[in-house]
């Protein structure tokens, strides 16, 4: 079906990709013991996208689920998402494989275990007595059945594509980067412009911070691609990295201060959301969600919430002076007096001072700083 006429197209993109990537998953499988031939899971998983997210959440070119990426390592908050890190999530990948070989001793099995989980592998080869992946195939769940078959037909495809006259496409952005260490805040927006190139191509090789604003501190400096090119204004991309007014955050994120976590309790106060509320403390709102056994995103004035941050001290108001503001962005149809409406103690030339405005005139997106009060 791989190779049908209608297909065509989408495996030569495939295979394209490939080339860009697959060098990726090897290096991480070869350190981890993991044949290489199982890169090609990553086709059957996301088609080699590191943004596909799916209907239940998995995301990444891997797909990984919040809790079992959080399991195997990797880091999901504010500002990054790990599983969209082609490297950081095929070293995740290496580990569930590993562990998944180590329980049943069969790659197969594995490889079902990526797509349904251990425990239903394990309880087909209870009910089956079988112990490969064909002798217990239909004690699995229906999607699993046809899932590693999936694969093995992938990997047929993948090295025997020339066979079927299907031509690879080139790859739609740089494949040659070189790799930059940064230890502060700075804006993917800015180094395009320094670099000359496309925000979607700075995007595309560094699909793992959410906001397009790459969040390093000196302790934990983050992993940046840039194209190799020979154009860059080599002054503007050190202004780029240095000095970077445009990814000053409002808040700070702080789990990348310290590893100790202590407990603190934010008491919600009007116009506040659950997603402000994350922002605020660095942490996700599915985290908030789990802490205080929310079921929604529900949350109601004078309610109290639980806050696991790094350290109380970078939490709480009474031993860490917090910004003094909140943010808030313009929709469509929002005016002054409705949004300071919104907030208790705000007013409208409370608004337009802190954000040096003159007129009235908003317009849909703007991100406007709100007073506490």
């Amino acid at each position: 079906i791989y190779t049908a006429p209608r297909r065509k197209d989408a495996m030569s993109k495939i295979i394209g990709l490939a080339k860009y990537y697959f060098p990726i998953y090897e290096k991480a499988f070869h350190e981890a013991g993991i044949p290489e031939e199982i890169k090609y899971l990553s086709v059957v998983e996301s088609a080699l996208n590191p943004n596909a997210v799916s209907r239940v959440g998995a995301t990444g070119p891997w797909q990984f689920m919040f809790a079992t990426a959080r399991l195997y390592g990797l880091k999901m908050d504010n500002y990054v998402d790990e599983r969209k890190d082609p490297v950081q999530a095929s070293y995740a990948t290496a580990r569930y494989l590993k562990d998944a070989y180590n329980d049943f001793g069969d790659w197969l099995l594995a490889i079902a275990s990526y797509n349904c989980g251990k425990g239903n592998v394990m309880r087909a080869m209870q009910r089956s007595g079988g112990n490969d992946f064909w002798s217990i195939r239909n004690y699995l769940p229906a999607e699993t059945r046809g899932y590693v078959p999936a694969y093995i037909a992938i990997a047929y495809v993948m090295t025997y594509f020339k066979k079927h006259q299907i031509v690879p496409e080139e790859c739609s952005f740089s494949t040659k980067n070189d790799t930059v260490m940064v230890d502060k805040f700075v804006s993917l927006k800015n180094l395009s412009a320094a670099l000359e190139i496309d925000p979607t191509e700075m995007a595309i090789l560094n699909p793992s911070f959410k906001k397009r604003i790459v969040n390093g501190t000196p302790d934990k400096p983050k992993r940046l691609l840039i194209p190799k090119t020979v154009y860059a204004d080599f002054a503007k991309v050190y202004a780029a990295l240095n000095n970077n007014e445009d990814a000053t955050p409002v808040y700070a994120a702080l789990n990348d201060q310290q590893e100790t976590h202590k407990n603190y309790y934010h008491r919600i106060r009007r116009g506040e959301s659950l997603n402000g509320i994350a922002d605020h403390f660095g942490v996700e709102v599915q985290d908030l969600k789990v802490w205080n056994h929310l079921h929604s995103r529900a949350i109601v004035p004078g309610q109290k919430l639980l806050i696991k941050t790094a350290s109380a001290e970078n939490a709480s108001p009474e031993k860490k002076s917090l910004k003094s503001y909140y943010t808030y962005r313009v929709k469509k149809g929002d005016t002054l007096n409705l949004i300071a409406g919104k907030y208790e103690g705000v007013t409208v030339e409370s608004i337009k001072n802190l954000n040096a405005i003159k007129g009235n005139q908003l317009h849909a997106g703007m991100i406007l700083k709100i007073n506490r009060g």
